[in-house]
């Protein structure tokens, strides 16, 4: 018999954790093996569990340590871990947030069943799942090296400052201020990034950036 994927949830909300755990144990390929209601709780009883996880389903939104604190740990103390963030939210913020810390895939909580699986075992198997919630862009960036060596050096100095004030938290109008520019001129570099990076979104930027350790 095939050794089942052993899943570990993290989330505040009761029964949307019982739900999902509920969810999982339909399929014989998958083991809920942690049930946590927030990340200190989880950090804390992964010092005494046997069965480790291999798959974390993270909320975000928690007391006690949210999601996004609790999976910048997690990459630290057990980087072989694949956290998939699971939550109601689906803004730029959040998700680059999310990637920052080391989520490998992100997942609204309205998802099907089978969207669930696909995440799990894709995560599992090949590293990382990204829906189109997080853009087609990771797929892009996997080109051959000397193509994406190409790209990076395409761009010009203020550019790079630029792709690496796009991985903080900060609004256009405040790279803008930052680079003491105005919005207009930074609106031509996010043009322009956008095109030799051949993404669409900021949140394509800040995964382009993280492969390439620009952020």
């Amino acid at each position: 018999m095939m050794e089942r994927i052993k899943i570990a949830i993290v989330d505040d909300h009761k029964l949307v954790s019982k739900a999902i755990e509920n969810m999982i144990s339909f399929n014989p390929k998958f083991e809920v093996v942690m049930n946590c209601f927030n990340g200190e709780d989880f950090l804390n009883q992964l010092q005494i569990q046997k069965k480790l996880p291999e798959v974390v389903l993270m909320d975000i939104n928690m007391p006690r340590k949210n999601g996004i604190e609790t999976t910048i740990e997690l990459s630290k103390k057990y980087p072989d871990f694949k956290v998939i963030a699971l939550t109601m939210e689906d803004n730029e913020s959040t998700i680059i947030s999310m990637l920052k810390a080391g989520a490998k895939g992100y997942l609204l909580k309205d998802m099907s069943p089978n969207i669930l699986f696909d995440a799990i075992n894709i995560v599992h198997e090949k590293g990382v799942f990204y829906t189109d919630i997080v853009t087609q862009s990771l797929l892009k960036i996997k080109s051959e090296e000397k193509e994406t060596k190409e790209i990076s050096s395409r761009l010009k100095d203020r550019e790079i400052e630029f792709v690496k004030l796009a991985c903080s938290e900060l609004t256009y109008r405040e790279i803008a201020e930052q680079m003491c520019l105005s919005p207009r001129t930074i609106d031509g570099y996010r043009d322009s990034v956008f095109a030799k990076l051949n993404v669409k979104t900021r949140v394509g930027i800040v995964l382009f950036a993280i492969k390439h350790d620009m952020c």
